[in-house]
């Protein structure tokens, strides 16, 4: 298993005073300058890791994983084996004991390839995992966090038919028997469902309090879970997407999380950094795209040179790289500003946001540049686009992020 720690390199300021000025100021040592993209040794070599794992393993799998809208086992299988489903996961609980931009790497270059294998590992890794890392107690994170290191799918359980946007509208309720909660409703939109073995579900406990009773809840999939429907969707479809129902389902007291009537705080703080994971699948989606199209315009030739020499194709895909570009530093930026401790709503929220944008247009024009072998599956390219609409839909659709946005610059304005 890999096991990656990271130590972010932090600029180190110098101070000089000008005697032929009456300021001073402040420069950066050269060797202290570092950008975006200055990665630790441990995070370029999760990068080559994932890298490899995603062209050997995933790659040849992609086409029948689409086809049959299944995630093939043996990619399952090495995902936990490669340690990717506890990348930030301590050591002693059988995790990679990396940092969060590792895990924001191992999507993205998961993206390239697949971006349903990358969603997987993504709410795997940034919402279930981070929930029992951070409101877990002591004995929920011994039991738990070992098991979705090794070999236990998880699955982070909000949606419901009456609550998307208005994502605590809901109407999943558990009432207290003893020492157990009786949880009864439905939830929809599940990422993980099918395959998944632990469950955190959100349910609310006192309607009277709104928002205020929602609780989670840590429910194994033996508690009596039953999986209503597998959806079949445009895009992303080896990605397990079902609807659940949960009939007079026992859960013992001990397997609340975070305390009673804390969900709200949980799913509010843990979906902004999971809009940070689905940036990086957006950028890498976009990449892949890019990567697939573009050798073949240097190929295709017409009018006696290849298309990619002509300025309107050049043009384009110089549009593309920036655009692919951009999205990739908000990304990081985010994932940085999250991992360092500071405030990172809005810039997760901008991240998310853009990098869905530029993963719909890159994925659209990666098709046109291969003409009708773009159009076909056998390429693959056109997979791309249609995996990409997702980007503006869940985790909070590209309305919301804006909303989000649009708050923070009030804040700062009015």
């Amino acid at each position: 298993m890999l096991r990656y720690a990271t130590r972010l390199a932090r600029p180190v300021l110098r101070n000089t005073v000008s005697s032929s000025r009456s300021f001073s100021t402040t420069r950066l040592a050269a060797s202290q300058v570092t950008s975006l993209h200055t990665f630790t040794e441990e995070e370029e070599m999760l990068r080559d890791a994932v890298r490899r794992f995603a062209n050997d393993v995933v790659g040849p799998r992609v086409r029948e994983m689409d086809e049959n809208e299944m995630m093939d086992p043996v990619v399952i299988k090495g995902l936990f084996e490669q340690g990717l489903m506890g990348i930030e996961t301590s050591a002693e609980l059988g995790g990679s004991d990396s940092s969060f931009t590792s895990a924001i790497i191992a999507i993205e270059e998961l993206a390239k390839v697949d971006p349903s294998v990358s969603v997987m590992c993504d709410v795997h890794n940034t919402l279930v995992n981070t929930v029992f890392r951070t409101y877990g107690s002591k004995e929920q994170q011994e039991k738990y966090l070992p098991q979705l290191s090794e070999n236990k799918l998880g699955s982070f359980c909000l949606s419901e038919p009456a609550s998307g946007s208005d994502a605590f509208a809901l109407q999943a309720r558990a009432v207290k028997d003893g020492d157990h909660w009786v949880l009864n409703g439905s939830k929809m939109w599940i990422t993980n469902s099918y395959e998944a073995e632990v469950f955190l579900v959100f349910a609310n406990i006192d309607p009277s309090k709104g928002y205020r009773g929602i609780t989670c809840f840590i429910v194994e999939r033996d508690m009596g879970i039953k999986i209503a429907k597998k959806e079949q969707k445009l895009g992303i479809r080896a990605s397990s997407t079902c609807t659940l129902d949960f009939d007079d389902v026992r859960v013992p007291a001990e397997n609340v999380l975070g305390g009673e009537g804390k969900g709200y705080k949980i799913a509010i703080e843990i979906l902004n950094e999971g809009r940070i994971g689905i940036a990086a699948q957006m950028v890498g989606l976009a990449q892949g795209a890019f990567d697939k199209s573009v050798p073949y315009t240097f190929q295709r030739k017409q009018f006696g040179k290849a298309i990619g020499e002509f300025q309107g194709m050049q043009f384009q895909q110089a549009e593309a790289a920036i655009e692919i570009e951009a999205a990739r530093l908000l990304t990081y930026n985010a994932a940085r500003r999250k991992e360092e401790g500071n405030s990172f709503a809005k810039e997760a929220a901008m991240a998310k946001y853009y990098s869905s944008v530029v993963a719909q247009k890159v994925a659209g024009s990666a098709i046109e540049w291969a003409g009708g072998v773009g159009f076909t599956r056998e390429t693959g390219i056109e997979k791309f686009w249609r995996d990409s609409k997702i980007g503006a839909i869940y985790e909070g659709t590209s309305n919301i992020q804006l909303q989000t946005i649009a708050k923070f610059i009030q804040k700062e304005y009015s």
